[in-house]
């Protein structure tokens, strides 16, 4: 049902190609592109690592700016519609999860998930998919992160409030390589972990 209330919450998507790689594509547009400077298009924006609530105290509740995540790094990262929900537990984080020795071969320094619940939420969805060791995961807490890159999307009709798209990219230095967006967060087609490792 939550299925079908996702899906009708979407608008139509194509898929194409750019630089020869297959990308998930919207008809709307996005503030993020292919050759879009991540933190340019995110100014001021912080995320917060998944962590305990002590360990949120103890760090005085410290955040990660963008251009501490992406500088001088090869990061894959991947967005989705909220913690302990369907896809993003059964089929999106592990396939991520299950490639990463693959992706470290590949000369990635990080693999991100990111998404619109708070650090501690997170934090225990993680332990709960045994992800930590090779995932970070961030918290985008009030969905600033994926509003500037309108990739937000209102998800009330499945009561799950705003929360983001599904989608993927790979980002060399902060500059977008590859970006993949579903065409409904209930699907999984082009933004999971096997997809993205044969576009890099």
């Amino acid at each position: 049902m939550a299925s079908t209330i996702l899906k009708r919450a979407s608008c139509s998507a194509m898929n194409s190609m750019v630089g020869g790689h297959r990308i998930g594509v919207l008809s709307r547009s996005y503030a993020v592109a292919v050759g879009t400077d991540i933190v340019s298009a995110a100014p001021d924006v912080s995320l917060q690592k998944a962590r305990s609530w002590d360990e949120g105290v103890s760090s005085k509740f410290a955040t990660s700016p963008l251009k501490e995540i992406f500088k001088d790094k090869k990061v894959v990262i991947f967005g989705l519609p909220g913690a302990y929900t369907g896809v993003c537990s059964q089929q999106h984080v592990p396939s991520y999860k299950n490639n990463i020795d693959k992706f470290k071969a590949k000369g990635i320094d990080s693999v991100i998930c990111v998404a619109v619940n708070d650090p501690y939420v997170l934090n225990g969805w993680a332990e709960k998919l045994q992800a930590k060791d090779g995932i970070e995961f961030y918290g985008d807490f009030d969905g600033r992160f994926h509003k500037s890159l309108e990739l937000d999307k209102d998800l009330s009709a499945a009561l799950l409030g705003h929360r983001s798209q599904r989608w993927s990219a790979y980002v060399v230095d902060g500059k977008v390589k590859v970006f993949n967006v579903e065409e409904a967060p209930s699907d999984f087609k082009v933004s999971g972990g096997d997809v993205i490792l044969g576009q890099i």
